[in-house]
């Protein structure tokens, strides 16, 4: 089934942050959009991008101050999944097609400003022959006969059109996306808006939107005495157990709507949406029944500690522990990065690490070649059990690399999960 794509754009304001926000709560792609970037401003960009892309796992639309095809390939390799271009092809299409051309066709997007296009479906044609991948129709509220223009443009172009909205009534956005069948909305000016209301708001208008839908009835859950099932909620990327509280049928079917976890409380006798008070919500990555149907596992984005004592886990008091051999390759990895990034703000005397620092880039590349060489000649020796010193030595060294150049190990898991 093909789904109608709902894409906040976030503000200048805390774009890092309100990107997060929308990635929880229910968008399915966002776009970063700085209208007033130059040359400058997108250079000054691309680290907010960077940051973007770490934090949310939807797909990013990088929107403004694209002049030349560099430009597109810095924003595609700081993360994003497609670039929107306006001004660009209008002085110069062969841009598109150098940019389909090199990176695909899907993964670039062009504005038509009918404000500032009047011969829009002669030059939407130019673009789709250029490589266009999708288009992007403004209209700034300005265009009276904006949804007519849509429907002409995707009758004859055929290219996916994303429409644009500067309403949050869902009522409208339905309205809108049903009257132009568009493939996209981009809504403006949303200010941290429910996105899952709008959804649900679409689907009573019969928009086929991305909604959770659970596949078993709450009836087919095995219930306690009280009619309850326990729910343990978990930390959807690292895997932390962070609490455990029960539904009932009418929690449960909430959690499902709004995307946001809600309980019942024995307590009060009523439901109870997690963070509804502290602002320290849950949103729903999957919720997830056991064998025999009596608990729900549901792996969570938590925002702020997930505890009502202000710990990040309600689990925290140990009663027995064994020492054990914690060495999760994905924690090892991140704790010594995180040790390296500490040293590089926070320097140490006698510190190797913060000597490489000191001595630059140079020093750095200077000593990954090294120990690349390192692990090939002890890869030829017919004990290999020298080698994991020397790839420990390597991986050390690219983890400076890395800090020094402001990757992290995410950047790398997201390329290589892509590449899958």
């Amino acid at each position: 089934m093909m789904y109608k794509k709902i894409i906040p754009c976030v503000t200048m304001n805390n774009p890092v942050a309100e990107a997060k926000f929308y990635n929880d709560a229910g968008a399915d792609e966002v776009a970063f959009f700085d209208s007033t970037a130059t040359r400058e401003g997108l250079e000054k960009n691309i680290p907010i991008i960077k940051e973007i892309t770490r934090t949310i796992d939807i797909p990013l639309i990088a929107c403004g101050g694209v002049r030349r095809l560099e430009d597109v390939k810095k924003l595609l390799y700081a993360g994003a999944s497609k670039v929107c271009m306006k001004s660009a092809p209008m002085n110069d299409i062969g841009i598109v097609t150098e940019a389909s051309d090199r990176f695909g066709s899907e993964r670039i997007i062009v504005t038509i400003d009918l404000t500032e296009v009047t011969d829009y479906l002669d030059y939407a044609k130019k673009l789709k022959e250029a490589g266009a991948g999708e288009l992007l129709l403004l209209h700034y509220n300005k265009v009276p006969d904006y949804i007519e223009i849509v429907k002409r443009v995707r009758k004859e172009v055929g290219l996916p059109v994303t429409v644009s909205s500067y309403s949050t009534d869902g009522k409208e956005i339905a309205s809108l996306l049903n009257d132009t069948n568009a493939e996209c909305v981009s809504l403006y000016n949303l200010a941290e808006h429910d996105v899952m209301s709008i959804k649900q708001e679409c689907k009573k208008y019969n928009v086929p939107v991305n909604l959770f839908e659970s596949s078993l009835d709450f009836k087919e859950f095995k219930l306690n005495s009280e009619g309850l099932i326990p729910c343990i909620a978990q930390d959807y990327k690292t895997g932390e157990v962070l609490m455990l509280a029960y539904m009932n049928e009418e929690s449960f079917n909430k959690t499902v709507e709004s995307g946001r976890m809600t309980y019942y409380s024995r307590s009060r006798q009523t439901i109870w949406t997690k963070g509804e008070t502290s602002g320290h919500f849950q949103f729903v990555k999957a919720l997830v029944l056991d064998c025999d149907r009596d608990t729900i596992l549901a792996k969570v984005s938590q925002v702020g500690p997930a505890c009502h004592t202000g710990n990040p886990t309600c689990f925290f008091t140990p009663l027995v522990t064994k020492e054990y051999d914690d060495t999760n390759p994905l924690t090892v990895f991140s704790d010594v990065y995180n040790i390296i990034y500490d040293r590089k703000k926070n320097p140490k005397d006698g510190s190797y690490t913060n000597y490489l620092f000191d001595k630059g880039i140079d020093k750095i590349l200077k000593k990954v070649g090294e120990e690349a060489t390192e692990i090939i000649i002890a890869a030829k020796n017919p004990d290999p059990e020298e080698m994991k010193y020397e790839i420990s030595d390597f991986l050390y060294h690219l983890m400076v690399l890395m800090v020094e150049r402001g990757m992290t190990w995410e950047d790398v898991i997201k390329e290589l999960a892509e590449r899958r």
